[in-house]
């Protein structure tokens, strides 16, 4: 496939665009800043214009593209203002949604995020492991734009029933250097507990793009992407009684198995974390 990739600069569009590339794609990355060369397209994306040349031909190459990945965002509170954050993340996706909508392209995948589950969890999730079946429960600006994505995207497959857009609700990601530190997590349970103590390796998640790309039908779906077990050595059973003792359990928690369900994605993606922080400390 040709693929434009927003956000090709950041700690995981630099992993996705090497691994859609070494399976065979054909990659543009787009991003506000990077580095210079083939393969990279420098794009504001809160510029419509912009987004509508790229898409359109990049290069001296015409012909559009068969699918859009986008990743770019400003990714997390506190980076820039409340509204800084809100204006760019919304504007930059629905430019990017819309112009791939008008010309033609009818496979978007692009990154939501856990965070739209109510994180950091200072209220209690409804049940462990937490899944894709309750309502969204944005506690930030940043997660209410995540959330109105969704909502985004909910919308325009219903206009353009032949279009595909699917939303993968990242947990926070990890590069193999940054494994070292989690041994350290073990003291306190708390101080991971905002996400239920998951992450994602980068690599798992370029592959959960992949098969996005490859099974995801027309319509919308999403789907929390996480790595197979937690960032804790410590039980969750033992985890979840010390900090989340009053929340239901739903099903058998493993003994680390990740507390943020893949279960949706291993079926329907076929999406299989192969990578933990437990090879590499």
């Amino acid at each position: 496939m040709r693929i434009a990739l927003t956000g090709s600069s950041g700690k995981l569009g630099t992993v996705v665009a090497r691994e859609l590339r070494a399976a065979g794609h054909d990659v543009v990355g787009m991003d506000v800043a990077g580095v210079r060369g083939p393969g990279f397209l420098q794009v504001d994306l809160t510029d419509y214009g912009q987004v509508v040349d790229a898409f359109t031909g990049v290069r001296g190459k015409s012909g559009g593209f068969d699918a859009v990945v986008h990743l770019a965002a400003i990714p997390a509170d506190g980076i820039r203002s409340d509204i800084a954050t809100f204006r760019n993340n919304i504007l930059g996706t629905f430019d990017v949604f819309w112009a791939a909508v008008r010309l033609g392209v009818r496979k978007i995948v692009y990154a939501s995020s856990e965070t739209v589950l109510g994180l950091p969890f200072d209220i209690d999730p409804p049940y462990i492991p937490v899944d894709e079946d309750y309502p969204a429960r944005p506690e930030s600006v940043y997660s209410l734009v995540k959330h109105l994505e969704e909502q985004l995207a909910i919308e325009l497959v219903r206009w353009h029933p032949d279009l595909s857009i699917t939303a993968l609700r990242f947990s926070n990601v990890m590069d193999p250097e940054d494994y070292a530190a989690f041994p350290s997590f073990d003291a306190d349970a708390r101080a991971r507990k905002w996400n239920l103590w998951g992450y994602i390796d980068g690599r798992d998640g370029a592959q959960a793009i992949e098969k996005a790309l490859d099974a995801a039908p027309p319509g919308f779906d999403r789907f929390i992407i996480a790595a197979a077990d937690t960032v804790m050595s410590r039980s969750n059973a033992e985890l979840v009684a010390e900090v989340f003792p009053e929340v239901p359990l739903k099903g058998d928690l493993g003994t680390n198995d990740t507390l943020l369900s893949i279960d949706k994605a291993r079926r329907l993606l076929d999406f299989d974390p192969r990578h933990s922080w437990r090879d590499h400390v």
